[in-house]
């Protein structure tokens, strides 16, 4: 059995991890808020807005956290396809959820679709990129802490879109994010002590791309989008703001005629 070590750089990984999630979520959390205030097109950019912050936050926590991640033994390679694919898979189906709240009629009914179709979707985009490592040896899972991890991915899920459906102050939505980077964080590592490697010793060359070469590059450009995103959402006008805007206005072309 290989050792398999989850923070090779100490805390680094894990810590950054963890912000990237709540960043992602934090934004994912503002643009469903604006588009429940919005209609037409617009509600339609903001939730396509909010699910692609969602799934990169998730899919990029996953990620810098994997940078930490070594086995004793081997080198690690991953499949470049395959790692796109969950990157894909977590945007698709985080936006699946997302529009099931800001278009579903039933709340409670379109809550609980969503939560589950995300939670099962975090938890796909997990193992997908776990199936797209690369190693001497053979990956094997505890099935209780993988359905264990699947169930904190869907009560995350269901977490979140409840917080974009009832809380609106910055305040608390910065809160809320925090407690579900949190809870995508412990879904990863759940997902991670699941995991046993036996190491089979070979000098043939494994297929793939190395983490830094492939994964870390991406890893960046995501994480800069999520960034100026933010930056994005947080400079553009709220519609209260633009009601208050037009509302200010509108004296002031009444006087000038």
């Amino acid at each position: 059995m290989g050792h398999l070590d989850h923070a090779a750089f100490g805390w680094l990984t894990p810590v950054l991890s963890y912000v990237m999630a709540c960043i992602g979520a934090a934004l994912g959390l503002r643009c469903t808020v604006r588009a429940l205030g919005a209609t037409g097109r617009s509600r339609r950019n903001w939730l396509l807005t909010a699910a692609s912050a969602i799934g990169t936050g998730i899919w990029t926590m996953h990620f810098v956290a994997m940078l930490g991640f070594s086995v004793s033994g081997t080198e690690m390679r991953y499949n470049v396809p395959l790692t796109i694919l969950s990157l894909v898979v977590a945007m698709v189906v985080v936006g699946a959820g997302v529009f099931a709240v800001g278009y579903g009629r039933d709340r409670g009914r379109a809550l609980f679709l969503g939560g589950l179709t995300t939670g099962l979707g975090v938890a796909s985009m997990h193992y997908l990129g776990m199936a797209a490592l690369r190693l001497h040896g053979d990956v094997r899972y505890d099935p209780v802490l993988v359905g264990l991890s699947v169930v904190i991915a869907v009560v995350a899920a269901t977490a979140a879109l409840w917080a974009a459906l009832n809380i609106r102050s910055p305040v608390a939505v910065a809160v809320a994010s925090l407690v579900m980077g949190g809870a995508v964080s412990s879904m990863h590592y759940t997902g991670m002590m699941a995991v046993s490697v036996r190491v089979s010793p070979s000098g043939e060359a494994l297929p793939g791309a190395t983490a830094m070469q492939f994964i870390f590059p991406l890893a960046v450009g995501l994480g800069s989008y999520l960034f100026l995103t933010s930056a994005f959402v947080a400079l553009s006008p709220t519609a209260r703001e633009r009601e208050a805007s037009a509302s200010a206005q509108r004296p002031v072309e009444s006087v000038a005629r």
